[in-house]
């Protein structure tokens, strides 16, 4: 049998790695130390949640950078966030798959690596859960008006109003894959009309007739302006595409009710986020929820900070402290499908950008 080199550039916990190393005893498990991977990124940071402890006996710059370039030459499956070194290719000759612990690889389309014909896998799918409890919470958050009461809480002023339900409101949902799919069905467990578009979708048509239960009616992307109107919430959850790029703009941020609220955990660039400032404080619409932006970190001298109107996070609605451990996973079972010559969940399709 054929032995598989699989580099780890994160540093995985052992009972992770052991998870990798069963898949097959075809696989030669090479983890970058703590060294190596400072080289690997450049020295640039990764998510905080794969926060790294240094190694107390790791080697000096020179053994790590002579270790990484022997094992970045040999491997032939590489574990990574999208932090990759820009040569990788020229220095994984034997490279024939990358797995990606991110969903989006926007940054990565226009790369050497995407035009060697290495193929690109991500974690799609494993975001679902964090994210569409992140878009409850803002729903509710906004129904039950908790940023107006915590502003009342820091004054110590008393201060009652009336809150909303979520229960019979719309919420539209802008791309329906696995986080898209999460949303639809914890919003219709608490009786939300759900309107949900999908790229492949050919026209407009009832959920249940096609298939999708937790969907009042499934829209083609042409129905946009329908989607729009008729949102209480609008959820954006599509991959940045060309297509996507700049899609909610001023035209359509006028289109929405004035009461409507709009939630990105999609990219910034979704959104002219100009066009949604002038929303915000002309009352277009009377809300957002935005866990990413245009520019990440949010600039400090952004309107959008200041507006009572507005929760701001910073890019944390996919995160959970099981993340590694669905990546992981997801990881193991590409693996043997690998090994077995079988298809690869999540393949990077070039032309669709996702």
């Amino acid at each position: 049998m054929n032995e598989v080199p699989v580099v780890l550039t994160l540093g995985l916990p052992e009972e992770l790695a052991a998870a990798i190393r069963q898949v097959s005893p075809r696989l030669r498990l090479v983890s970058l130390s703590w060294a190596q991977r400072r080289l690997y990124r450049g020295g640039r940071p990764v998510w905080w949640a794969y926060a790294e402890e240094r190694d107390p006996a790791e080697e000096t710059e020179e053994e790590a950078r002579a270790s990484l370039a022997s094992n970045l030459a040999e491997a032939e499956v590489l574990f990574t966030s999208t932090v990759i070194p820009p040569d990788i290719a020229g220095r994984a000759p034997k490279l024939r798959w990358v797995q990606i612990t991110a969903a989006g690889v926007e940054g990565l389309l226009d790369s050497e690596l995407a035009r060697s014909g290495v193929t690109l896998t991500t974690a799609s799918g494993i975001h679902a859960v964090p994210i569409g409890e992140y878009v409850m919470g803002a729903m509710l958050s906004f129904a039950k008006g908790l940023p107006t009461a915590m502003r009342a809480q820091a004054e110590r002023t008393w201060r009652p109003y009336l809150a909303e339900e979520l229960y019979g409101k719309t919420v539209g949902i802008l791309g329906l894959g696995a986080i898209g799919s999460y949303v639809a069905k914890l919003a219709k467990a608490d009786g939300m009309r759900v309107l949900a578009i999908r790229r492949s979708a050919q026209q407009r048509e009832p959920g249940q007739k096609a298939g999708i239960a937790d969907v009042d009616e499934l829209l083609s992307p042409s129905d946009l302006p329908y989607l729009l109107s008729q949102a209480d919430y609008l959820v954006i959850a599509v991959p940045l595409t060309a297509e996507s790029r700049g899609l909610i703009g001023e035209r359509e941020l006028q289109s929405m009710k004035p009461t409507a609220r709009l939630i990105n955990i999609s990219r910034g660039a979704v959104i002219n986020e100009t066009a949604l400032v002038r929303a915000l404080k002309e009352g277009w619409i009377a809300g957002a929820a935005l866990d990413v932006f245009e520019q990440e970190p949010l600039p400090g001298d952004s309107e959008l900070w200041g507006m009572d109107n507005v929760i701001l996070t910073p890019h944390i609605s996919g995160g959970t402290p099981v993340y590694m451990e669905r990546a992981v996973a997801l990881f193991c079972d590409n693996l043997r499908r690998y090994l077995a010559g079988e298809p690869l969940r999540n393949v990077v399709d070039l032309q669709r950008g996702y």
